[in-house]
């Protein structure tokens, strides 16, 4: 059997995408930047997107590619960084797949990319446009995914798929929604604001992007969400789960962007990432809610509920030291 290349695996959907693979008898091969990925038993191969070289060496013999890999920052201090790897880092590696006759690609995508609007449920069809995403990380998605569409429509098979909010246990650095649950935990969430997320099972996520392989068109998006939760829902959620009381008071959107450009402000002065990103803010003004109906309907997608993946993720934290 071929090996199957995952990039980002040692990120948090990226190493539960590595995870299935090896479940399912996979030889898996992790392009990661010379780190060993935890707990698998997977062939690691020293690369970097933006070195187009090492993309060339790790793709080789490959027989699928799962490119999960992205610089997620909801601030950085230069933000042509998130471009460099998510925009032209995807278009290198696709490039070099398709030399080196891969099969297919899956590329992660996000949710960030799908239009959503009043209060309807935002659907892969739905709109949008690049002046309507906010912030270098989904602007840079945004592009990265245009490209992928372009590229696939060359011949070469590539399926997009995009995850909503992802949660559970691994979530080693953590992620911005890893960072809403460490946050409620150790009691840095003394209030909320009127939002909604689309929470997923990251483990649901990664079988997800197997189904895609076997089954998804491509050129085509998935989206793979579960459940659309209010953000008080979700900390209601987490009060059952982890037995610590949720925050009662809920604040205007204006108080949170005034906190929203303070800490932004401070970080461009320190250069330390801001407690509360400005970009993170914004995206909070809408709620994220979306429908994965054509992912069920075309790939036999079904996930489940995300409480169970809260509890794993309160568990796995607080296992892990970081509470």
């Amino acid at each position: 059997m071929k090996p199957t290349l995952v990039t980002g695996a040692t990120g948090f959907v990226g190493w539960h995408v590595a995870r299935t693979l090896l479940e399912r008898g996979h030889r898996v091969r992790a392009l990661t930047r010379g780190k060993p990925v935890p707990e698998l038993d997977v062939e690691v191969v020293t690369g970097d997107l933006r070195d187009r070289a090492s993309l060339d060496r790790a793709v080789a013999g490959c027989g699928a590619v799962f490119h999960v890999a992205a610089d997620y920052r909801l601030w950085a201090k230069d933000p042509q960084e998130l471009y460099r790897s998510n925009v032209d880092g995807t278009m290198h590696l696709l490039e070099a797949s398709r030399d080196a006759l891969v099969d297919r690609v899956v590329y992660t995508s996000t949710v960030g990319c799908i239009g959503v609007e009043g209060h309807a449920a935002g659907t892969e069809d739905a709109a949008t446009t690049l002046d309507g995403m906010q912030g270098a990380y989904k602007r840079s998605k945004y592009l990265a995914e245009l490209a992928v569409i372009n590229f696939a429509h060359t011949g070469f098979p590539v399926v997009i798929v995009n995850p909503t909010a992802p949660v559970g246990d691994h979530d080693f650095k953590p992620t911005p929604t890893g960072k809403i649950t460490l946050d409620y935990l150790t009691g840095q969430m003394p209030a909320f604001v009127d939002t909604g997320l689309n929470l997923v099972d990251v483990r649901d996520v990664a079988q997800g992007h197997l189904l895609a392989l076997d089954h998804g068109r491509s050129a085509e998006r998935y989206i793979l969400g579960a459940e659309n939760l209010t953000l008080e829902g979700i900390c209601q959620i987490l009060e059952e789960v982890s037995g610590r009381p949720a925050p009662k008071l809920r604040i205007p959107h204006w108080v949170a962007y005034m906190a929203g450009y303070a800490s932004s402000a401070w970080a461009s002065v320190s250069g330390e990432p801001p407690r509360v990103p400005i970009d993170a803010v914004r995206m909070s003004a809408k709620k994220m809610w979306v429908s994965h109906e054509k992912a069920t309907r075309q790939l036999g997608y079904q996930p489940g509920p995300a409480r169970e993946a809260l509890r794993r993720a309160v568990e796995w934290f607080r296992e892990h030291g970081y509470t």
